[in-house]
Protein backbone atom coordinates (compact mmCIF):
# COMPACT_ATOMS: atom_id res chain seq x y z
CA UNK A 1 0.00 0.00 0.00
CA UNK A 2 1.36 3.32 -1.03
CA UNK A 3 1.19 6.33 1.29
CA UNK A 4 0.57 9.83 0.08
CA UNK A 5 3.75 11.62 0.83
CA UNK A 6 4.91 14.94 -0.35
CA UNK A 7 7.52 14.31 -2.92
CA UNK A 8 10.43 16.79 -2.92
CA UNK A 9 9.68 17.70 -6.52
CA UNK A 10 6.08 18.42 -5.63
CA UNK A 11 7.18 20.67 -2.76
CA UNK A 12 9.63 22.45 -5.07
CA UNK A 13 6.87 22.96 -7.66
CA UNK A 14 4.55 24.47 -5.04
CA UNK A 15 7.28 26.77 -3.72
CA UNK A 16 8.19 27.80 -7.25
CA UNK A 17 4.53 28.41 -8.07
CA UNK A 18 4.11 30.55 -4.98
CA UNK A 19 7.29 32.44 -5.73
CA UNK A 20 5.77 33.62 -9.02
CA UNK A 21 3.22 35.52 -6.98
CA UNK A 22 3.92 39.17 -6.75
CA UNK A 23 6.39 39.59 -9.60
CA UNK A 24 4.38 42.34 -11.26
CA UNK A 25 3.78 44.11 -7.96
CA UNK A 26 7.52 44.06 -7.17
CA UNK A 27 8.20 45.65 -10.57
CA UNK A 28 5.50 48.27 -9.99
CA UNK A 29 6.84 49.16 -6.55
CA UNK A 30 10.41 49.25 -7.86
CA UNK A 31 9.39 51.68 -10.58
CA UNK A 32 7.58 53.84 -8.03
CA UNK A 33 10.84 54.07 -6.06
CA UNK A 34 12.76 54.94 -9.24
CA UNK A 35 10.23 57.65 -10.08
CA UNK A 36 10.44 59.05 -6.56
CA UNK A 37 14.23 59.27 -6.78
CA UNK A 38 13.98 60.95 -10.18
CA UNK A 39 11.48 63.46 -8.75
CA UNK A 40 13.90 64.35 -5.95
CA UNK A 41 16.72 64.73 -8.47
CA UNK A 42 14.58 66.99 -10.66
CA UNK A 43 13.63 69.25 -7.76
CA UNK A 44 17.21 69.43 -6.46
CA UNK A 45 18.35 70.28 -9.99
CA UNK A 46 15.69 73.00 -10.16
CA UNK A 47 17.05 74.38 -6.89
CA UNK A 48 20.61 74.26 -8.23
CA UNK A 49 19.49 76.05 -11.41
CA UNK A 50 17.68 78.83 -9.53
CA UNK A 51 20.58 79.64 -7.23
CA UNK A 52 22.87 81.27 -9.85
CA UNK A 53 20.05 83.67 -10.77
CA UNK A 54 19.52 84.52 -7.12
CA UNK A 55 23.26 84.97 -6.57
CA UNK A 56 23.64 87.20 -9.63
CA UNK A 57 20.73 89.35 -8.51
CA UNK A 58 22.32 89.82 -5.11
CA UNK A 59 25.77 90.35 -6.66
CA UNK A 60 24.46 93.26 -8.64
CA UNK A 61 23.73 95.16 -5.43
CA UNK A 62 26.41 93.84 -3.08
CA UNK A 63 29.93 93.79 -4.43
CA UNK A 64 31.82 92.99 -1.21
CA UNK A 65 30.23 89.65 -0.34
CA UNK A 66 32.41 87.47 -2.58
CA UNK A 67 33.11 84.76 0.03
CA UNK A 68 29.40 83.97 0.29
CA UNK A 69 29.10 83.73 -3.50
CA UNK A 70 32.11 81.42 -3.74
CA UNK A 71 30.77 79.19 -0.96
CA UNK A 72 27.40 78.95 -2.67
CA UNK A 73 28.98 78.17 -6.04
CA UNK A 74 31.02 75.35 -4.49
CA UNK A 75 28.02 73.93 -2.61
CA UNK A 76 25.89 74.12 -5.77
CA UNK A 77 28.55 72.24 -7.74
CA UNK A 78 28.56 69.50 -5.10
CA UNK A 79 24.76 69.31 -5.28
CA UNK A 80 24.88 68.94 -9.06
CA UNK A 81 27.48 66.17 -8.72
CA UNK A 82 25.39 64.38 -6.11
CA UNK A 83 22.33 64.55 -8.37
CA UNK A 84 24.35 62.91 -11.13
CA UNK A 85 25.49 60.13 -8.76
CA UNK A 86 21.87 59.17 -8.04
CA UNK A 87 22.70 58.28 -4.43
CA UNK A 88 19.99 59.48 -2.04
CA UNK A 89 22.61 59.78 0.72
CA UNK A 90 24.94 61.96 -1.38
CA UNK A 91 22.02 64.10 -2.53
CA UNK A 92 20.88 64.63 1.07
CA UNK A 93 24.40 65.58 2.21
CA UNK A 94 24.97 67.99 -0.68
CA UNK A 95 21.55 69.58 -0.24
CA UNK A 96 22.26 70.10 3.46
CA UNK A 97 25.65 71.65 2.68
CA UNK A 98 23.90 74.25 0.53
CA UNK A 99 21.50 75.39 3.26
CA UNK A 100 23.93 77.44 5.40
CA UNK A 101 25.47 79.54 2.61
CA UNK A 102 22.04 80.09 1.10
CA UNK A 103 20.84 81.33 4.49
CA UNK A 104 23.77 83.78 4.60
CA UNK A 105 22.86 84.99 1.11
CA UNK A 106 19.29 85.69 2.18
CA UNK A 107 20.58 87.49 5.29
CA UNK A 108 22.72 89.71 3.04
CA UNK A 109 19.62 90.51 1.05
CA UNK A 110 17.90 91.66 4.24
CA UNK A 111 20.76 94.12 4.84
CA UNK A 112 20.22 95.82 1.46
CA UNK A 113 16.78 97.52 1.24
CA UNK A 114 17.20 98.18 -2.49
CA UNK A 115 17.69 94.50 -3.12
CA UNK A 116 14.77 93.50 -0.90
CA UNK A 117 12.45 95.69 -2.92
CA UNK A 118 13.66 94.31 -6.26
CA UNK A 119 10.94 92.48 -8.21
CA UNK A 120 13.50 90.03 -9.58
CA UNK A 121 14.79 89.20 -6.12
CA UNK A 122 11.31 88.66 -4.70
CA UNK A 123 10.32 86.49 -7.67
CA UNK A 124 13.46 84.38 -7.25
CA UNK A 125 12.82 84.05 -3.52
CA UNK A 126 9.29 82.85 -4.24
CA UNK A 127 10.59 80.33 -6.79
CA UNK A 128 13.15 79.07 -4.31
CA UNK A 129 10.52 78.73 -1.58
CA UNK A 130 8.27 76.80 -3.96
CA UNK A 131 11.16 74.57 -4.92
CA UNK A 132 11.98 73.85 -1.27
CA UNK A 133 8.36 72.77 -0.78
CA UNK A 134 8.52 70.56 -3.87
CA UNK A 135 11.72 68.96 -2.58
CA UNK A 136 10.04 68.17 0.74
CA UNK A 137 7.05 66.59 -1.02
CA UNK A 138 9.31 64.60 -3.37
CA UNK A 139 11.35 63.27 -0.42
CA UNK A 140 8.18 62.23 1.40
CA UNK A 141 6.79 60.51 -1.71
CA UNK A 142 10.10 58.74 -2.35
CA UNK A 143 10.38 57.49 1.23
CA UNK A 144 6.79 56.23 1.05
CA UNK A 145 7.58 54.32 -2.14
CA UNK A 146 10.74 52.87 -0.55
CA UNK A 147 8.73 51.81 2.49
CA UNK A 148 6.12 50.06 0.31
CA UNK A 149 8.81 48.31 -1.75
CA UNK A 150 10.93 47.23 1.23
CA UNK A 151 7.92 45.92 3.17
CA UNK A 152 6.60 44.01 0.14
CA UNK A 153 9.85 42.21 -0.66
CA UNK A 154 10.11 41.05 2.96
CA UNK A 155 6.69 39.33 2.99
CA UNK A 156 6.20 35.66 2.19
CA UNK A 157 5.90 34.45 -0.58
CA UNK A 158 6.98 37.67 -2.28
CA UNK A 159 10.40 37.46 -0.66
CA UNK A 160 11.00 34.27 -2.67
CA UNK A 161 9.97 36.03 -5.87
CA UNK A 162 12.22 38.96 -5.00
CA UNK A 163 15.21 36.65 -4.42
CA UNK A 164 14.63 34.73 -7.63
CA UNK A 165 14.51 37.93 -9.70
CA UNK A 166 17.29 39.77 -7.87
CA UNK A 167 15.06 42.35 -6.17
CA UNK A 168 15.61 41.31 -2.55
CA UNK A 169 17.89 44.20 -1.60
CA UNK A 170 15.99 46.90 0.30
CA UNK A 171 16.10 50.38 -1.23
CA UNK A 172 17.77 53.26 0.60
CA UNK A 173 15.66 55.97 2.26
CA UNK A 174 16.34 59.66 1.64
CA UNK A 175 17.38 60.80 5.12
CA UNK A 176 18.05 64.23 6.51
CA UNK A 177 21.54 64.82 7.79
CA UNK A 178 22.24 65.01 11.52
CA UNK A 179 21.54 68.52 12.76
CA UNK A 180 19.36 69.47 9.80
CA UNK A 181 16.39 70.04 12.06
CA UNK A 182 18.11 73.21 13.27
CA UNK A 183 17.87 76.34 11.17
CA UNK A 184 21.20 77.53 9.76
CA UNK A 185 22.85 80.20 11.83
CA UNK A 186 23.55 83.38 9.94
CA UNK A 187 26.51 85.48 11.04
CA UNK A 188 28.81 88.09 9.54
Amino acid sequence: MRRNRFHPLMVAAVVLGLSGCGYNQIQTLDERVNKGKADISAQLQRRADLIPNLVNTVKGVTKQEDTVFITIANARAKLSGAIQSGSPQQMAEANEALNAPLGRLLAIAEAYPTLKSSENFRALQDELTGTENRIAVARTDYNGAVNDFNAYIRRFPYNITAKIFGRSTPREYFQAQAGSEEAPKVSF
